[in-house]
């Protein structure tokens, strides 16, 4: 198969109920493509996260991964027991030791080189994501999946995330599946949008999904183009389309030119 992971008619059930989450999805990702979920609170984006993952049982329908296919994962939230010392370089090598060369070229490509002696709990917030994400490249995935990374950073911290995320993805080749709570900002680099409310009821460009009717409903009068903060520019075309979630392939040959809305 040449998408990393494919789902079909796919149907979650709320636990301990007969209610579905999410119902009759179909998604796939491709190499290199970098995917944005949006949708209200309670509208199934973690569900689906979970279960393209592993951790969570079909009601019906099938995922299928890649045969090579490894998984970099960034999570919602990461409790940290403040009554026991763990430094960077000792949270790294959890659940699996690597090596400290290898550490230190994580630290690097997400910005904090020269942390490891850092505690945990000394670390500012976007530090700490970009901790979580250096953990998450260090088995050279080729996709990463990151549930609400930017929860809890300022607008200049999501800002400065999301262009990492970017470069990573240039660097390595990853794909990579994020959930979002941010409509504002989330958008720069993202080839497709996918707009959740218990199926997808919506799906394309960043900006055909900043436009569409599904999502104003979704986030109420005066949402049409926020998602479009940042302009994307395409040298290759979408085959957009926001009722049946079709999917689309890419060239991905593209750049992007930052706009700042007015």
């Amino acid at each position: 198969m040449t998408a990393l992971i494919e789902a079909e008619r796919l149907t979650i059930l709320r636990p301990g109920s007969t209610e579905p989450v999410l119902q009759d999805i179909h998604f796939r990702i491709d190499p290199q493509e970098i995917i944005t979920v949006v949708g209200p609170n309670g509208s199934g984006k973690s569900s689906l996260v979970r279960a393209l993952l592993g951790h969570m049982p079909l009601a019906s329908g099938r995922i299928e991964r890649r045969r090579d296919l490894r998984i970099g994962y960034v999570p919602q939230r990461v409790q940290i027991d403040t009554a026991i010392p763990m430094t960077v370089r000792r949270f790294l090598s959890l659940p699996r030791r690597v090596s400290d060369g290898l550490a230190a070229q994580a630290l690097a490509r997400t910005g904090v080189e020269g942390i490891e002696k850092r505690q945990l709990t000394q670390l500012s917030g976007g530090q700490f994501q970009r901790v979580l994400l250096a953990r998450a490249l260090l088995h050279d995935p080729n996709l990463l999946v990151l549930d609400e990374p930017t929860q809890g950073l300022d607008q200049p911290g999501i800002v400065a995330f999301y262009k990492l995320i970017e470069e990573v993805r240039r660097e390595t080749g990853a794909a990579v599946l994020m959930v979002s709570h941010d409509l504002l900002v989330v958008m720069r680099a993202s080839d497709r949008v996918i707009c959740l409310n218990g199926h997808i009821c919506c799906e394309g460009t960043p900006q055909h999904v900043s436009s569409a009717p599904e999502y104003r409903a979704l986030f109420g009068r005066g949402s049409e183009g926020t998602l479009a903060l940042y302009e994307h520019h395409h040298d290759h075309d979408h085959d957009d389309d926001c009722a049946d979630g079709a999917h689309h392939h890419h060239d991905h040959g593209h750049h992007h030119t930052e706009k700042q809305r007015a």
